[in-house]
């Protein structure tokens, strides 16, 4: 099977496919003996530079490989949704934002970063939306959980690693903050299924 032939199967799958998908995910889709790994490789790098001037892109988050919609058409596209996408307290983005630069990190850390309680239904949003999970017990009495944020997470913000996050300076005061909050918080090419997210305070 040439390159060509390769690329044209990885594309169908992942316009098809509803998610991410992996190298080995993808390597499935052939019969065996499969392309090596750095064909497929090779291929995917043919089609992101044959997508570069389109509408959409290839892009690599952490779950695997999927084209989404760049971000100058996100918002007409995005009409095509009639149910508008929720929108964020300012409270549950900073504690996400605390979560995603200082994991692992315990609910009673968060508010004596913030100065205020965490409130259990913003930690059950975030669990819910698989945003973050337990990691583990802080061994101190309590034994208070560890929050850490998920694979999930870098997808829906089109993060391949954590070391993709904008940088942080040391934390002074919340207003410091809510400017990298804004950088965090807004994905940077945004996916279809996550399209023009609001994110305005709502409390």
């Amino acid at each position: 099977m040439t390159r060509d032939d390769i690329a044209k199967v990885l594309e169908a799958a992942l316009m098809a496919s509803d998610r991410p998908l992996s190298l080995d995910a993808l390597r499935r889709l052939f019969d065996e003996p499969a392309p090596a790994r750095d064909e497929l490789c090779a291929a995917l790098e043919g089609l992101r530079e044959a997508y570069a001037e389109r509408a959409v892109e290839l892009v690599e988050v952490a779950s695997g490989y999927r084209f989404q919609v760049r971000r100058p058409w996100a918002a007409r596209v995005a009409r095509l949704w009639e149910e508008k996408p929720p929108r964020y307290s300012r409270a549950l983005l900073e504690t996400l934002a605390l979560i995603a630069y200082r994991q692992p990190i315990t609910r009673g850390e968060i508010e004596e970063i913030r100065g205020v309680a965490v409130s259990s239904q913003i930690m059950r949003t975030l669990l819910e939306r698989g945003w973050v999970r337990v990691v583990g017990h802080r061994e101190v009495p309590g034994r208070p959980a560890l929050y850490a944020t998920t694979r999930a997470f870098l997808d829906h913000f089109g993060l391949a690693r954590l070391e993709e996050l904008p940088p942080l300076p040391e934390v002074k005061d919340l207003e410091q903050l809510e400017t990298r909050l804004a950088e965090v918080v807004e994905p940077r090419e945004t996916a279809p299924q996550a399209l023009e997210e609001a994110r305005d305070a709502t409390a």
